[in-house]
């Protein structure tokens, strides 16, 4: 009885605070066919449902997680797996800052471009294999091609977003340099007017 009454007030005191943001985190992620509060009572009744639950502090980070699998695990008896959930995925990452987690979004959205780049075969190939995380073989079976062909078209198109990767980053280097360069001559300016309005 006293191991209930103790699991009972973690559950209030290390997991309860944190059903607000929860919910406005899984708000923002859910599908349309996902019911919010439905998956909310989920989270928390599986997070209740634990065993080894003592060592259990940071209950925030702890819901997350288990909402992440959930999600997961939904996505996948739907067949639902897009590159959009796995951005929205990320946000369920609560050891990460703020800043991290909006530039790791982007950076998935970039790719997710770059996918949309390929040519059909070798963007099929690419989701069945990366995101629904098919054999060779089962894709080689479902899209009626060789195994062989399945490797060529994979192959291709891991160096097509590689290489449009790389472009990105490039871009970014120099757009970040040229904005350097245009703060520190804006400084530079700043000083010259400064020094020549003292004397």
């Amino acid at each position: 009885m006293d191991r209930v009454r103790a699991k009972l007030e973690w559950f209030k005191s290390t997991l309860l605070p944190h059903e607000a943001a929860l919910r406005g985190r899984l708000r923002r992620i859910l599908p349309p066919t996902q019911e919010l509060e439905e998956t909310v009572a989920e989270v928390l009744a599986r997070a209740y449902a634990t065993d080894n639950w003592e060592p259990v502090t940071a209950g925030r980070a702890y819901l997350f997680t288990i909402a992440r699998n959930l999600v997961i695990d939904n996505a996948r008896r739907n067949k639902i797996v897009s590159f959009e959930t796995i951005a929205d995925l990320e946000l369920l990452q609560s050891d990460t800052g703020l800043e991290g987690q909006l530039e790791a979004r982007d950076a998935l959205r970039q790719v997710e471009k770059i996918v949309e780049s390929l040519p059909v075969q070798c963007r099929r190939v690419f989701i069945l294999r990366r995101i629904h995380e098919k054999s060779m073989s089962e894709i080689a079976e479902e899209m009626g091609l060789s195994v062989s062909t399945v490797e060529k078209h994979l192959a291709k198109a891991i160096t097509m977003v590689m290489r449009a990767w790389s472009e990105r980053e490039e871009m970014d280097s120099e757009s970040a340099g040229v904005e350097r360069a245009q703060l520190v001559g804006d400084r530079g300016r700043g000083r010259k007017a400064s020094c020549q309005t003292s004397f």
